[in-house]
């Protein structure tokens, strides 16, 4: 398993002679402006806007039209699109019944990563692009470990090249806080899912 993630992305990006297409798996926009700002700088990036678990659609919608907003409004070196995936809940509703009582970062949450990251890899692979990951690793209540390992077995599954990150170093999730004032982004106040919405009431 990646431990080094950070260290290890600098490391890629300082050997790069060309410029990768990077499919970018995003949870909201507050959380993908400064890997997007980051990122950028680097690579073609494609956005992949893919949230089953938030149930809510009016919230959905609404994190997506911000999401849109953002890549419009935020300066880049290199293009970026926006995907926007299907929208279905009921995959989510689905594939963690049984776990609806499981605490936030349990199993609950490992199975909605890996429902999210299996449809960035799918994608990635459908549009041919070098790499993928996703925003999920700025989150300080997100375990950068787990999503890695999840992200890298997928990968291996799908035949493509998953980036480890953890986005909260070098002040990434700070930065993200900065961005989200600049660009007055909305800023929900649960991760996505009923159960998580539940929790903070």
């Amino acid at each position: 398993m990646n431990t080094n993630a950070q260290k290890n992305m600098d490391k890629l990006i300082e050997g790069l002679n060309s410029v990768p297409v990077l499919l970018i798996h995003a949870c909201c926009a507050p959380c993908s402006s400064y890997v997007i700002e980051y990122l950028s700088q680097y690579f073609h990036i494609n956005i992949l806007y893919y949230n089953p678990n938030i149930t809510d659609e009016d919230e959905y919608k609404y994190r997506l039209s911000e999401e849109e907003r953002l890549i419009n409004e935020l300066p880049v070196k290199y293009p970026v699109k926006l995907i926007a995936g299907d929208y279905n809940p009921d995959i989510y509703l689905n594939a963690v019944k049984g776990l609806e009582n499981e605490s936030e970062g349990g199993k609950r949450c490992e199975v909605c990563f890996e429902l999210r990251l299996r449809e960035a890899a799918e994608k990635c692979r459908e549009i041919g692009a070098d790499y993928f990951l996703t925003t999920l690793t700025i989150s300080p209540l997100k375990n950068a470990e787990k999503i890695n390992a999840i992200g890298e077995r997928i990968a291996e599954e799908y035949g493509v090249k998953y980036l480890p990150s953890d986005f909260k170093k070098k002040n990434g999730y700070k930065r993200s806080i900065e961005l989200s004032k600049e660009y007055n982004l909305y800023r929900q106040n649960y991760c996505g899912c009923v159960f998580s919405k539940n929790i903070q009431k």
